[in-house]
């Protein structure tokens, strides 16, 4: 028997509704904020992802699914969602169009090699923003409302907003030297990961998971400590923007983000319910100027996050939110015999036809097999067709809720279901 490959997984019918209904709340909430949904190749040229994610990143060096095509190019399944979204940008020149700054959306599988673990796959789905061609602080609070909105509409309530400022490049270059100083006498006792970083990136050494208890990290420079007047002013109106849209949020100085093209606004959202687990981040973005340039466009600063969706599946779970399964059946039709299937074949394509969802039994079993399967499917009403509905070209209606049962003339049944439907709501 060939299985599901390691790290992926199969999303059953029964589940498959949960995602659905997620992904119908992300999309409206992006429509109130007026984010367009973009949607780019699920492979692009390697070359993307070393240069806009970084050559210094565990997703760079670890964990992409890269291979070579026939015509020898060095393609790599998507690890995240920016770096296709700000080439996609440039490539069709966005940044010349009149309003900016351009407010992109995108919802789609992504791929990571690593460990699988609860709630994170190698396969995964992700949906982010990205805002491209603003400055503004204020766009900064617009991207952290977005993703908070998506968690509240959603049912969630235990989460916690965690934010940080990575300053621009002069703050971070004078961090960038502290961090040395403070790590190099010691760096033999940390991972080779770590060791490696040091003169690369040793704003990373904060992100190690594997030497986060050394006692170093605990004193390490706060990279806000080093934030110049600029940093500092812009850090200041984006907690303002917060606190005006009675956002709270907890500032955490070692808050880094694991790649290299964020700089200023840096942020998480974590779930705080009970039994998550110990990894409780939903979601995490910033600010990136300087990415556009990178991959060859005009100055272009921008912010964005992305959450996974099976991590806001489980965070459901875990505050016991159910959500509503709408691919219950409206209509059920019960045929009693060959005749009565014809006329009952007809009736669900009429009722179909007027946008009322309605299955029929095609296993030819007895009324009571029926009326189980029925029940099974949630279907309001059942409609039941025999010999003698059909002789005198009635059916029997059923609403499943409160066990009335009415006869009403074929041609009449499907204004009738109509009629009923309308009046519960």
């Amino acid at each position: 028997m060939i299985k599901v490959p390691r790290g992926t997984q199969d999303i059953l019918p029964e589940q498959s509704y949960k995602w659905q209904t997620v992904e119908t709340i992300i999309r409206d909430t992006c429509n109130v904020y007026q984010y367009k949904e973009i949607r780019t190749p699920i492979f692009e040229h390697t070359e993307l992802f070393t240069r806009g994610v970084g050559d210094t990143t565990d997703i760079v060096q670890k964990e992409m699914y890269t291979f070579e095509d026939r015509g020898n190019r060095s393609l790599t399944l998507r690890p995240e969602g920016t770096a296709s979204t700000v080439r996609a940008y440039v490539e069709h020149k966005l940044f010349g169009q009149p309003d900016q700054p351009v407010k992109l959306y995108y919802m789609g599988p992504m791929f990571r090699y690593e460990r699988q673990q609860a709630g994170r796959y190698r396969q995964f789905v992700q949906f982010g923003i990205e805002a491209i061609g603003s400055a503004d602080p204020a766009v900064d609070a617009e991207v952290i409302a977005l993703a908070m909105d998506v968690y509240k509409k959603a049912g969630l309530k235990d989460l916690k907003l965690v934010l940080n400022s990575l300053g621009d490049a002069a703050s971070r270059n004078a961090h960038k030297e502290a961090l040395v100083a403070h790590f190099a006498p010691r760096i033999n006792e940390f991972c080779g990961d770590c060791q490696q970083r040091l003169e690369k990136n040793p704003l990373r050494i904060l992100d190690c998971k594997r030497d986060r208890d050394h006692e170093l990290m605990a004193t390490a420079p706060k990279l806000t400590d080093y934030l110049n007047e600029e940093s500092a002013a812009y850090f200041d109106r984006v907690k303002a923007y917060l606190d005006a849209l009675e956002i709270p949020y907890e500032l955490d100085p070692n808050l880094v983000r694991g790649l290299d093209y964020y700089n200023h606004t840096a942020f998480e959202i974590m779930s705080t319910a009970s039994g998550f687990g110990a990894i409780t981040t939903l979601a995490g973005g910033g600010r990136y100027n300087g990415l556009v340039e990178e991959l060859g466009g005009p100055s272009s600063p921008g912010i964005g996050f992305a959450m996974s969706i099976e991590r806001l599946l489980l965070a459901l779970e875990a505050e016991k939110v159910e959500l509503e399964d709408t691919s219950a059946s409206d209509a059920y039709i019960i045929a009693l015999g060959d005749a009565p299937k014809m006329e009952a074949m007809r009736l669900v394509k009429q009722l179909r036809d007027a946008g009322v969802s309605a299955e029929m039994d095609y296993a030819d079993r007895k009324l009571k097999a029926q009326m189980k399967s029925a029940d099974r499917k949630k279907a309001a009403y059942v409609f039941i067709l025999g010999e003698d509905e059909l002789a005198s070209q009635t059916v029997q209606i059923k609403h499943m809720a409160t066990g009335e049962q009415q006869l009403v003339a074929i041609p009449e049944a499907v204004t009738y279901l109509q009629k009923h439907k309308e009046e519960s709501r």
